[in-house]
């Protein structure tokens, strides 16, 4: 009898990745990245980010193309909601980079993933950034990560492949740990 293992295809290029690995492992300097994002005020509490170049590999790079984000505070705030607020680009980064890395390590590990969805919910309370209460915080309480994922593995190894995602993750860490913020004004 033969076995013929079918290959896993999540759409993640894993000899690649490994590949990357084994040559920024000899060479950290190349393994320093610097990422960028531009911001335009427009009016309001409107503003337009663009995404286009970086820093990598030892040299500047660019994106295949810039992309653009709007970001507003709905009505509620007498703002126009002409875009998701900062906070929820937070939740999507952290969606965004734990999901990936569930897509990676499965593939990785041999792990067929038929469908990962997300749920991510953070508590606010505002009136921190409305200045009413100095002992409220100004960003999340906490934040709550629901995944909902149909893999060709048992519940242990599906547990194991977001474990490892989290400990992979750079936006779980800038969130989870404090990390040194910079703001300079160039008049």
């Amino acid at each position: 009898m033969t076995n013929t293992a079918s290959a896993v295809d999540n759409g993640v290029n894993v000899e690649a990745l490994l590949d990357a690995r084994e040559v920024l492992t000899d060479a950290p300097d190349a393994a320093r990245f610097v990422w960028r994002a531009e911001s335009e005020w427009k009016g309001g509490t409107h503003a337009e980010s663009r995404v286009e170049k970086f820093f990598g590999l030892g040299e500047e790079q660019r994106h295949v193309r810039e992309f653009s984000y709007d970001t507003d505070h709905p009505e509620i705030f007498a703002s126009e909601d002409k875009g998701s607020t900062p906070v929820e680009f937070v939740l999507v980064g952290l969606a965004g980079c734990l999901t990936a890395g569930i897509a990676a390590v499965a593939s990785n590990r041999g792990i067929q993933l038929n469908s990962v969805a997300a749920m991510i919910e953070a508590d606010m309370n505002i009136q921190g950034i409305l200045g009413i209460d100095a002992d409220v915080r100004n960003g999340f309480n906490s934040i709550t990560v629901n995944y909902q994922i149909d893999a060709d593995a048992s519940e242990e190894d599906i547990a194991a492949l977001v474990a490892q995602s989290q400990k992979r993750s750079a936006v779980f860490d800038i969130i989870a740990n404090p990390t040194n913020v910079n703001v300079w004004v160039n008049l």
